[in-house]
């Protein structure tokens, strides 16, 4: 493997470590994530599930109530030495679960919030006592950050020995230095697990809060960051060099065994938002893997690559609006003295001024020409027995086509005249994404609606600590699914009294209908059941106008003769899925 690299890239770029955050929970991240951490199972592109023998074990003890109980291998370790145990697995559900302390901001916590109970340990295991039992159970994965790096950013005084040994072997790149840095890490880490799961079991508040930032907010960064507790990895690779805007490499990590080694010392993910500049730099050999969201013109590009292999298929993400109702904006009830009727109209006018059918016809069908509009939220257009049933009974056939004369009618019903101004945020440098707003401007503007660009880069309005309400009236971006899971929406549909948080709910949205259904999802295994659970929670969802579906994402994945064994994946995080069957085209041949 000595010497081999291999250079990727991504529409967006690494900014967060802590992809189990609200503030890190962003697919670039994410991929980042999946190839420096190891889990106790993932996915293959057929897609099933896989456990992970090398990594650890699950096993379901006890059916009632739902027991799980999970050990980690012996051999385990994090990029400083120090053994991956049960600590970090508590630290995960004290994270997750919401049941802790509230400076924790997850992502999401389905499954994790039904552990009430503070979970059992011993060495390296962790016992899981469900207060209900969880559909997804098999998806609950009990490791994240370390729990003796997250207790070094919340108290850095304590770490400055280990610090100081760091740095000396950056210095010296000596594998004494190593050593010597991996003693300190390991002589720290014992007494920082241990007032970790101290201050878990016994409450202690103001460690818990301090654990809870750091948690939240100190593995956020864009260039490496100066402390190694920030970026500790339990897997494969480990964090070499970080360029802001441009890209992130990561490195071979010597310490791991428990896994198949990867064939490539170096793997680099560049940050390339533009679909044609990435295909250009794969054609002059810049580049070795690409995948994005593909325009005609750019499939176009990539089958004339010589060089090249393309695939096509479809992606388990789709592309959303959702319109804010917290944030003092035209969909917000506040801006009509709080008439929450006044404001569901003006939001059924806008959702009926979204050409979908053009953006269909124009952006999708040259990529896929069997694609139709999307007109679910919570199941894919691949799901045969439960996507018919819910596009029938959910009242998206109200936005079946572009209704001009009927947002008007709705806008005067509301009291609304005048042009109504509505900030529209997409991620910036998406063309594919710019397309689409230039469709919806057009459209909007013939019922009265103004929109502001407000494109960036960045995703700041994910971010609870950073803007605990989304300022954009509208914004424009894709679920991407991670898993097969049945439950799990509450963390984008369902009620959230703290904006802190908020999870994926970035709209403020909340009816306690929709929320009541999906949490009772979550523990429902009866299949009609959970489909009737689906149908109102969904039709509640369009009522409330609050988001609209368009289209599911085609995916292109494009390689260079230089690699082999790269497969496109269904769901996230796509191509990266089986990093480590990447081959040198040379290697292949020998």
């Amino acid at each position: 493997m000595e010497g081999t690299e291999i250079t990727t890239a991504y529409n967006s770029g690494f900014f967060h470590f802590n992809d189990d955050s609200s503030a890190g929970n962003n697919t670039a991240n994410g991929n980042v994530k999946y190839m420096t951490d190891t889990s106790f199972s993932y996915y293959n592109n057929t897609p099933e599930l896989v456990k992970n023998t090398d990594f650890g074990s699950y096993e379901q003890t006890s059916e009632d109530p739902l027991t799980v109980e999970y050990t980690i291998t012996s051999d385990a370790v994090w990029s400083d030495g120090v053994p991956i145990d049960e600590a970090d697995m508590l630290l995960q559900w004290a994270a997750l679960s919401g049941n802790v302390n509230e400076a924790f901001s997850p992502a999401a916590t389905t499954g994790y919030n039904l552990i009430t109970e503070t979970p059992e340990t011993g060495d390296k295991t962790i016992t899981f006592v469900y207060d209900e039992p969880y559909v997804d159970w098999e998806l609950v994965g009990p490791i994240g950050v370390s729990a003796h790096g997250t207790y070094a950013l919340a108290f850095p005084d304590e770490y400055s020995d280990v610090q100081a040994a760091y740095d000396t072997w950056k210095e010296s790149g000596e594998e004494g230095d190593f050593t010597a840095y991996s003693d300190a890490a390991k002589e720290f880490a014992t007494d920082a697990k241990e007032k970790v799961v101290t201050a878990i079991t016994d409450g202690d508040e103001e460690v818990l809060a301090a654990l809870g930032d750091a948690w939240s907010n100190a593995y956020g960064y864009t260039t490496l960051p100066d402390s190694p507790a920030a970026a500790l990895t339990s897997g494969a690779y480990i964090v070499d060099e970080i360029v802001e805007d441009q890209y992130i490499s990561i490195a071979a990590n010597p310490l791991y065994t428990w896994g198949p080694s990867p064939k490539f010392e170096k793997i680099t993910i560049r940050t390339i938002a533009d679909s044609t500049t990435a295909l250009q730099a794969l054609e002059s050999g810049e580049l070795d893997i690409w995948s994005g969201q593909p325009t005609a013109d750019i499939l176009q590009l990539a089958n004339e690559i010589d060089t090249a292999t393309v695939q096509t298929g479809d992606q388990a993400s789709h592309e959303h609006v959702d319109l804010t109702v917290n944030n003092g904006g035209p969909f917000d009830p506040a801006t009509y003295g709080g008439d929450e009727e006044a404001a569901l109209k003006v939001r059924q006018a806008f959702l009926k001024t979204i050409p979908r059918q053009e953006i269909v016809d124009k952006i999708i069908k040259p990529l896929n020409p069997e694609a139709v509009v999307r007109n679910t939220n919570l199941v894919s257009i691949a799901d045969p027995e439960r996507y018919p049933v819910l596009s029938e009974s959910n009242g998206s056939a109200d936005y079946a086509e572009v209704d001009i004369d009927g947002a008007k009618a709705l806008l005067a019903e509301a009291g609304v005249t005048g042009p109504v101004e509505v900030g529209f945020w997409y991620p910036e440098g998406n063309v594919r994404r710019a397309q689409e707003f230039e469709l919806i401007s057009a459209s909007a503007a013939l019922a009265g609606f103004e929109l502001v660009d407000e494109s960036e880069p960045d995703w700041v309005f994910t971010d609870p600590s950073a803007e605990p309400i989304n300022p954009h009236d509208a914004t424009l971006f894709a679920w991407s699914q991670t898993s097969l899971a049945v439950g799990g929406s509450d963390q984008i549909y369902a009620c959230y009294d703290d904006p802190m948080a908020k999870g994926g709910n970035y709209n403020g949205y909340c009816d306690d209908e929709v929320t009541a259904a999906l949490k009772e999802l979550n523990i429902t295994s009866d299949f009609d059941a959970q489909t009737d659970l689906l149908e109102a929670a969904e039709a509640g969802i369009w009522a409330d106008a609050v988001t609209i579906p368009i289209f599911q994402f085609p995916g292109l994945t494009v390689n260079s003769d230089k690699v082999t064994e790269v497969k496109a994946m269904p769901l996230s995080p796509d191509y990266f899925w089986n990093f480590w069957e990447w081959t040198p085209a040379d290697a292949a041949a020998e």
